[in-house]
């Protein structure tokens, strides 16, 4: 086991990690931007080292600066979290090439995975199911992408090989906007990832963001725990996530998830791990894989019992999974907020100092954050400040304890988005369980009309 780990990121997943860390015995260096100086993970680590001004670019994504930490404090693996650089395969490669652990999967297997092309044809090859689409990027020809057009059948979705977070996608409903909606993409690909590659899918009208939580190790093991929903989401961000899945059953379970470990077999993947799906009139389509540890991974630990942050440390340190596949029950259920500091129905960022907080608190309630009374929240990164987590016996209990724990938290100074969660905790669908990854926007959408 290592006896000093680097974590290279911020916010509450840095303080998450730290835990991790800290429980496992191992001492802990925390890298900072002069903006987050006073971060509570800053102060609770045994290291510390500033690796630059407050704009990501010149410090959590300054791969030289945190080699250089690493070296200077004699840490011996690299934790990425999610975001900046936890799913940049060129960071993993310099990482390991520089004499440390990269806490995460090698560095081919994140190339592999990180371009959507070359995934979908991996996971197709494994038997995982795929969204019906082109094969391998399109054409130049504008014949032959009418032609793929109609053979997937319109409304169809282009998709930039290179994209995430929701950009480099457009949705095309006739065959003659087709070609300028193409070019659109094209030039939003090569502007945001410097890769113009786009391919083409069916575009599915009203399914369900249902994921895999996997594990796998470099001695042949791998497993799956169970799978989450994440459909409640604006402008493809998740904004509530949930476990397991209303309403699926468990042989679709085990059926999805038993696909996901073979595919974790064939490809040697090594650490944490999420497969994303779209679900739709009981079928799952594969659309991309987290090479990474998941914001929303604290609903599956709540329902297994499984320390997620812990295996990847164990995994990384070249031990076997601590448990089997049959050793997996789900427990309850399990859901989480995620709370961000923004104005909850316009979604203006709102940066500022917390001048009251009150964390909630209560029987199977967990509170992820970073913030205190007192800090200031910078303008300089994502506006997630919390999430809150909770567990019970079944999902109405769930949903009880996080009315109670959002009624009980306090954050003053700055807007939160809390009284968006408050309504959606109430709303009919969602408490249905038959909500939509286009829900929550068609939701805001009418609000918006109606006044």
């Amino acid at each position: 086991m290592f006896d000093k780990i680097l974590i290279a990121n911020r916010g509450e997943i840095a303080l998450r990690v730290l835990r991790a860390c800290r429980e496992l015995g191992i001492k802990t260096v925390a890298v900072h931007s002069e903006a987050d100086a006073d971060a509570k993970y800053v102060m609770l680590a045994d290291e510390s080292v500033c690796i630059g001004p407050p704009p990501s670019q010149a410090s959590y994504l300054n791969v030289p600066a945190i080699i250089s930490a690493a070296e200077v404090t004699g840490a011996k693996a690299i934790h990425p979290g999610y975001g900046f650089l936890s799913e940049n395969a060129d960071f993993a490669e310099r990482v390991e090439n520089s004499g440390f652990v990269f806490i995460g999967p090698r560095p081919e297997t994140i190339r592999l995975m990180g371009d959507k092309i070359s995934a979908k044809s991996a996971m197709k090859a494994a038997g995982v199911p795929v969204v019906p689409g082109s094969e391998g990027q399109l054409p130049e020809d504008p014949k032959d992408l009418k032609k793929i057009a109609a053979q997937i059948g319109y409304p169809v979705l282009i998709k930039a090989a290179a994209g995430g977070g929701g950009r480099g996608m457009r949705v095309v409903a006739r065959e003659e906007d087709l070609l300028g909606f193409l070019d659109l993409t094209r030039n939003e690909a090569r502007s945001a990832f410097g890769n113009e590659t786009v391919y083409m899918e069916k575009y599915l009208g009203q399914p369900r963001h249902i994921e895999i939580q996997v594990l796998s190790d470099e001695h042949g093991n791998a497993a799956f725990l169970g799978e989450r929903d994440c459909s409640m989401q604006r402008r493809h961000q998740k904004v509530i996530e949930e476990a397991p899945a209303p309403g699926l059953s468990e042989k679709l379970r085990v059926k999805i998830g038993e696909s996901c470990v073979a595919a974790c077999k064939r490809i040697k993947y090594r650490g944490a791990g999420t497969f994303e799906f779209l679900y739709e009139n009981g079928e799952f389509y594969f659309i991309e894989m987290n090479t990474r540890v998941q914001v929303e991974h604290p609903v599956t630990e709540l329902i297994t019992g499984i320390d997620i942050v812990q295996e990847q440390i164990r995994i990384a340190a070249g031990e076997k999974l601590s448990f089997r596949q049959k050793d997996i029950v789900l427990r309850g259920h399990a859901l989480e907020c995620r709370i961000n500091a923004e104005d909850p129905f316009t979604f203006i960022p709102s940066p500022g100092r917390i001048t009251q907080y009150h964390a909630p608190g209560g029987p199977g309630t967990r509170i992820d954050s970073h913030i205190y009374q007192n800090y200031f929240v910078p303008p300089y990164y994502d506006s997630l400040i919390a999430k809150v987590i909770t567990h019970g016996d079944t999902r109405a209990q769930a949903i009880a304890r996080m009315r109670i724990a959002l009624s009980e938290m306090v954050v003053e100074g700055i807007k939160t988005n809390i009284p968006l969660h408050q309504q959606l905790m109430d709303d009919k669908a969602f408490l249905a369980g038959q909500t939509s990854i286009h829900y929550l926007e068609e939701k805001l959408a009418r609000k918006k009309a109606t006044g």
